[in-house]
């Protein structure tokens, strides 16, 4: 690590919270408040060396560059720390959007009315593919009405039924592979993926985590992968 870098990091005191520290972002010419994140010490440090955001996500148990999937990026022009040395403020040039929903801000909605008070300006769900985006709107749903969301239906009910749902959508899968019926494989493996992200979301675990351990697995037979976790 620079030496400089190394005695700036050291200004921000990351042991109260495991590691890492809050972090508000905001827009460098309006000062409209985009979003916030975590970072851990590496985070702060690709930051200060790229002059690019890069945070920890919680939910993907990794670090990641603000838009490297959607390409909208956070210039960042100054960061700021708080008079507790536990929060930071960076003010950034945002390229695109911040949120994932296509909106500039992701504070767009009203805690009391549920008022949605700014409009979608990009569709990011090419940017970001069709699970991620669907997972994210999962989440989006967890405090929704239960009696006019199916999604928040099954996060807010009990466990069990959520879970009945997993294994019904499964068997119905596996009886269309069985039937060898293309169109029903395809429909009844869309309903199987979306109980299991749904199942995913009620943990908080991003598909990403996912998406880690299979690529983890290139390379290893699967005689191999099981043999490992018998042995551990």
């Amino acid at each position: 690590m620079n030496k400089n870098f190394k005695e700036i990091i050291n200004k921000v005191d990351f042991a109260k919270q495991d590691g890492l520290v809050p972090v508000i972002t905001q827009d460098n010419e309006t000062d409209e408040v985009l979003m916030l994140a975590y970072m851990d010490k590496v985070a702060l440090e690709l930051t200060l060396q790229t002059n690019y955001a890069h945070y920890f996500s919680r939910s993907k148990q990794r670090i990641w560059k603000k838009g490297e999937s959607s390409n909208h990026t956070q210039k960042v022009q100054s960061v700021k720390i708080d008079c507790d040395n536990d929060t930071l403020l960076l003010k950034v040039i945002q390229n695109g959007v911040a949120c994932h929903t296509g909106r500039k801000s992701c504070f767009f909605k009203d805690l009391t009315t549920n008022e949605i008070n700014s409009k979608i300006e990009i569709d990011t769900t090419l940017a970001y593919g069709v699970i991620d985006t669907l997972y994210h709107t999962i989440q989006e749903k967890k405090n929704d009405d239960p009696k006019k969301s199916y999604t928040a239906k099954l996060l807010q009910g009990k466990e069990n039924s959520m879970l009945k749902k997993v294994v019904e959508e499964a068997s119905e899968f596996t009886f269309a592979v069985k039937d060898n019926d293309i169109e029903e494989i395809i429909y009844e493996g869309a309903d199987l993926m979306y109980h299991c992200l749904v199942t995913l979301a009620s943990k908080n675990i991003s598909p990403d985590r996912i998406k880690q351990e299979l690529t983890r697995r290139f390379g290893l037979s699967g005689i191999e992968e099981k043999a490992s976790r018998i042995e551990e």
